[in-house]
């Protein structure tokens, strides 16, 4: 089913899930009663009731992330409680392993036989081959755990602080951030909130070391006292349910059905930490130059590096974030990310003016196949902050592809959320290159999910091994980095002068700057994550914190729980942050090939969306690597690009 998201309330997302609940029970009962024994008997009903309530996910508990009325997102909240307890379920019932298991898999192939290899494995996961002591405890933990998640994100999603500054703090920042600003109490200040756009551009242009020191702590605590104990009891339960199942730790059982094992994470760590952290120090050396002429005798901290890290960009580069930003006006890169998406990949865009969606901020494409001209899926763009929305940059699949009973192919739709700056009465919605990175990569996202090919939905679009996910979106940021594609569409918001030759051959240049500390604070949280999910039943997460933070080079803040309101280990990425990187090695390398083929090379981006894109998880993902790359993948790519590769 694809639901109205233009008029949702909290009664039609109520009504949405009970109905969802009901037909997806329909098909369960109708897996675990027939005498027959095959695929369409059994397992296609069940992956239709998976189906079911993946469609309703895509409804209430989509828009609890960015509806505008409060009683719809709280609705969608319970929605989401609702269907990801049940999904648990569904996996712990006997009846439904019976159905599974007593189906012989020689008599299936291809997407079928891989529908009920992952079915054993995820029923085996529930507790199936364990006493039914055991298996009920696991069950009742899922469902707990599915609570403490969706509070969890709740909490972050709804909290609200800010920082009343005094306006003239903010002289180095452009009129339209200020202008975006509400007054702050006393006269003479404005309100600096903790919204991406208000945040990230106070910790990189304000040179007032002290408020940057308290706006990230506000930051950093975020939603500590309600977070932490959720936090800390799913820790707890993730560990038992280890321990149940007789996993070594719960980074063993969440990396089961990944492509990595803990002792590939522990070797990709082991082989690029020497020389990034050789790389770091020297890069944290030339920034705490920059901050001694400021501060004397001060050490470098977490709230100065973006500072520094902006002023050094300016000084040894010649970028100006704020020039950069008056050529990347968000219509501009919008309209440049379709041109070049559309050449490379072989599709067009439509916009969809009128298409109802939830929000008056939301715009809406349709995205048709070039050379058949044939409607392939939707996409919306939802793409500024304001309350109760998403506080971060993501993309939702609310419709995944599946082939209907009628025999017609449904058409996916996807959802891109970021919080950039909103424009004003005199200039438009401008990002820096930062942002607008952000942008390419949830673009990326967003491809994947509506170029698939894979007409079974549980295989469809991003349904692949979860460390892999990232490479489609990692692999998009490329792009925005290359002088020819910013030359496309890159022009100043006011006169509509290209970008100046020389800005372009700054920004690449710039490419890679401060790369080995911002790659190390990757290796930190990932190795945060990992020692989460690793130490046991009462880990002391602070402590654990600070031993995985050495790797970041930057000492922590005092007195702030940053893991309160980090929203990966309790948003599916739970022993999983790791992918980041993981999957930035494969997207480095397949990007290689776009390099020595031509970046804009049609031939090679047909290929990519043939091979990768379209296969969703209908295949291992390394088959798609080997496929696209005519080879065995490898790190190669990312090694130069750190420039590490066998050097300190």
């Amino acid at each position: 089913m694809q639901y109205d998201l233009a008029s949702a309330s909290a009664a039609a997302v109520a009504e949405a899930t009970d109905a969802a609940s009901g037909d997806a029970e329909a098909f369960v009962a109708q897996a675990v009663s027939t005498a027959e024994a095959g695929y369409h008997a059994r397992l296609e009903p069940l992956n239709r009731a998976r189906d079911t309530i993946q469609d309703a996910m895509g409804y209430g508990p989509f828009l609890s992330h960015f509806h505008p009325d409060q009683e719809v997102r709280d609705a969608g909240h319970e929605a989401e409680q609702r269907m990801s307890t049940w999904m648990a379920e569904l996996v712990a019932r006997p009846e439904v392993y019976e159905a599974v298991a007593n189906l012989d898999p020689e008599s299936l192939e291809g997407v079928q036989r891989r529908s009920w290899e992952h079915w054993m494995r995820d029923l085996r996961r529930a507790g199936h081959g364990h006493s039914d002591d055991v298996r009920e405890r696991v069950r009742s933990i899922q469902q707990r755990l599915v609570e403490l998640q969706v509070r969890f994100q709740k909490n972050i999603a709804e909290y609200q602080d800010h920082l009343d500054v005094p306006v003239d703090e903010l002289a180095a920042l452009p009129p339209s951030y200020i202008a975006a600003l509400d007054p702050g109490d006393a006269p003479g200040t404005v309100r600096v909130t903790l919204d991406y756009p208000s945040y990230f551009p106070f910790l990189e242009q304000v040179g007032n070391r002290e408020l940057r020191r308290q706006l990230r702590h506000k930051h950093q605590n975020r939603a500590v006292t309600e977070n932490r104990p959720l936090l800390e009891e799913a820790i707890a339960l993730r560990a038992e349910i280890a321990d149940l199942l007789d996993y070594a730790d719960w980074a063993a059982y969440s990396m089961e059905p990944k492509m990595a094992e803990p002792a590939a994470v522990a070797a990709l760590y082991d082989s690029v930490v020497p020389g990034l952290t050789a790389l770091g120090r020297r890069e944290k050396a030339a920034l705490q130059a920059l901050l001694e002429v400021d501060e004397p005798g001060a050490e470098l901290a977490q709230w100065d590096w973006r500072y520094y890290h902006d002023l050094q960009r300016t000084r040894d580069y010649g970028v100006d974030q704020n020039e950069v930003a008056e050529y990347l006006a968000l219509d501009a890169v919008i309209a440049g990310m379709l041109e070049v998406t559309g050449s490379v990949f072989g599709v067009t865009y439509a916009a969809l003016p009128d298409e109802p969606t939830w929000h008056e901020d939301v715009r809406s494409f349709r995205i048709h196949d070039a050379d058949s001209g044939e409607p392939l899926a939707v996409f919306h763009l939802d793409l500024h902050p304001r309350e109760g929305k998403f506080t971060h940059a993501a993309c939702w699949n609310p419709v995944v592809r599946r082939r209907m009973s009628d025999g017609s192919a449904r058409r996916p739709v996807a959802a891109v959320a970021a919080n950039f700056t909103r424009p004003t009465a005199d200039t438009p919605a401008l990002l820096t290159h930062d942002e607008a990175l952000t942008l390419w990569h949830e673009f990326g996202h967003a491809l994947h999910a509506c170029l698939t090919e894979v007409e079974e939905q549980s295989f469809a679009g991003n349904e692949t091994e979860w460390d892999f996910v990232e490479a489609p979106s990692q692999i998009m940021e490329n792009w925005m980095r290359e002088a020819e594609v910013l030359r496309r569409f890159a022009r100043h918001y006011r006169s509509g002068e290209p970008i100046p030759e020389s800005l372009v051959s700054a920004l690449v240049a710039a490419r890679d700057q401060n790369v080995g500390l911002q790659t190390l604070r990757q290796v930190s949280l990932g190795q945060y994550d990992l020692l989460m999910h690793t130490s046991g039943t009462e880990p002391d997460l602070e402590a654990l914190l600070r031993r995985s933070n050495e790797y970041s080079l930057l000492p922590l803040q005092p007195d702030t729980f940053m893991a309160a309101s980090w929203g990966h280990p309790m948003g599916g990425y739970d022993a999983g942050y790791y992918g980041y990187l993981w999957a930035q090695v494969y997207g480095d390398d397949m990007y290689s090939v776009f390099e020595a083929e031509g970046v804009m090379s049609p031939e090679v981006g047909r290929r990519y969306r043939r091979e990768v894109l379209a296969k969703g998880g209908s295949r291992d993902a390394i088959e798609h690597l080997r496929a696209f790359l005519g080879r065995e993948p490898n790190a190669d790519a990312f090694l130069r690009r750190l420039g590490i590769d066998g050097q300190d």
